[in-house]
């Protein structure tokens, strides 16, 4: 299983055939992977928010997550997320890769490498998001007529709340213009183990403050369900011709620490 997507609710029933459920034992608990294929492609599926969307984002296990993807083999993940607009650029529908973050996270164990036994690591992410990924994304994308934007500053945030329009206000003169609440550590994790990633920000809803309506988690469910089919389409269609072999500098992550 050299590719694995992570995404939630809209996209999961979509993409997969011929599925299976697998549990992989991990130093960070159990996790629950699908594989199946996407197309002719063999791909794992994990629901980063677990089967019934009932773990909120300041919960998930991430190291538990990745260490899985890891330990069954995968080399390069395609990440989904819904996201809010914090600038005009972008408009709900559209769909951004992202090539860089600001953490804005609290309380989530963020690295493999705690010292001790498990060592240091100081990972480098310069360029967090494979380059080399998002660049075949953009290929598929244009084969299907779709508007892939290639760059975006993603703001991770703790949450389960949204943030309010002053945080909104603060992370804009920061310069992020995308918010979310479940991309970081999960890319850094990613890097530390070796693994390519990219992540596709789906935009939801515009960020507090922006909009004039309240924000609900409906309405992010309602958009993510309506790009959905997009997404399935986009994802194998990046698939059918992605190498298994990794060309960038994302699998060196660890060799400082050699962890696998």
């Amino acid at each position: 299983m050299d590719f694995a997507l992570i995404g939630g609710t809209g996209v999961e029933k979509l993409i997969l055939s011929s599925k299976s459920e697998v549990t992989i034992d991990t130093p960070y608990g159990s996790v629950d992977l699908e594989t199946g294929q996407i197309g002719e492609t063999d791909m794992v599926f994990l629901k980063r928010h677990g089967d019934k969307h009932n773990v909120p984002p300041h919960a998930i296990n991430y190291r538990g997550n990745i260490w899985a993807l890891k330990q069954i083999g995968v080399r390069k993940i395609i990440a989904t997320g819904a996201v809010g607009s914090i600038v005009s650029d972008y408009k709900i529908g559209d769909i951004i890769l992202i090539d860089q973050f600001l953490d804005f996270t609290k309380s989530r164990p963020n690295t493999f490498f705690e010292g001790g036994a498990s060592g240091v690591l100081h990972v480098d992410v310069s360029e967090p998001y494979c380059s080399d990924l998002r660049k075949e994304i953009v290929i598929s994308g244009k084969r299907l007529g779709l508007n892939i934007k290639n760059g975006g500053i993603y703001v991770c945030t703790e949450g389960p709340r949204f943030e309010t329009p002053a945080e909104i206000r603060m992370l804009r003169m920061l310069g992020g213009q995308l918010v979310g609440m479940t991309g970081v550590p999960e890319v850094v994790l990613a890097r530390e183990l070796g693994m390519c990633y990219a992540s596709m920000a789906l935009v939801t809803n515009e960020a507090a403050g922006i909009s004039k309506e309240p924000l609900t988690h409906a309405e992010v469910i309602a958009t993510m369900n309506m790009l959905g089919e997009t997404i399935a389409k986009l994802v194998e269609d990046t698939c059918r011709t992605l190498e298994r072999e990794q060309r960038c500098y994302c699998f060196t992550g660890n060799s400082e620490a050699g962890l696998f």
